[in-house]
């Protein structure tokens, strides 16, 4: 880290990180080099690739990859996965088009999840006042969540059974079950469902 004690202007100099000297993020991987390499290109082809049609075939190459997956989901195009070997989904889930899982750490969706379109889920951040050495920490998604268009859900979140986050969301932490949250950060606006509604 940089450590000049003035700037050009006389104030105290604020520091730098040499990101060269980072530690990378290997130890994210947790597997060799070629699956990984391999992974990039299926991904490519069968995952994120707009022209490929087929929800079964994308879930059946996800799953080769080591992600589990249950009976009856639902998995649009245009999306990405990190690490298909520390993803989960439940029965008959929906993973909308152009969701991004950047699983550095375990993501765990639960069964009837909805996952809607341009959803970003990612488990890692940085050590930013040390070294940016890569920091993690998982997700959950209990069942019966919506997480609603291009919401954030940053890592170490847990989001309880029959939640909804409404659109453009940053989530961090825990959301109680049953419960409505909007804005960023995300905070309680009311209950999902109430005693006689609809």
């Amino acid at each position: 880290m940089d450590r000049a004690a003035a700037d050009a202007t006389g104030e105290p100099a604020v520091p730098v990180i040499s990101l060269k000297d980072a530690p990378g993020e290997r130890a994210a991987w947790d597997r060799h080099l070629g699956v990984v390499l391999a992974w990039s290109v299926a991904e490519l082809l069968f995952v994120t690739n707009p022209w490929q049609i087929s929800s079964r075939l994308r879930v059946r190459v996800l799953r080769a990859f080591g992600a589990e997956i249950g009976r009856g989901v639902v998995y649009r195009p245009r999306t990405r996965v990190r690490f298909p070997w520390k993803l989960r989904i439940g029965d008959n889930s929906w993973i909308g088009e152009g969701v991004w899982i950047h699983n550095q750490d375990r993501v765990e969706i639960g069964s009837d999840v909805v996952i809607s379109q341009e959803t970003f889920l990612t488990t890692g951040s940085h050590a930013h006042r040390r070294d940016m050495a890569l920091i993690t920490a998982p997700i959950t998604i209990h069942d019966g969540v919506w997480v609603t268009s291009r919401c954030m859900v940053l890592g170490g979140t847990v989001i309880g059974r029959s939640s909804l986050v409404r659109p453009m969301s940053v989530v961090a932490g825990n959301v109680s079950s049953n419960t409505v949250v909007s804005g960023n950060p995300a905070t309680p606006i009311g209950p999902r469902f109430v005693a006689g509604g609809d």
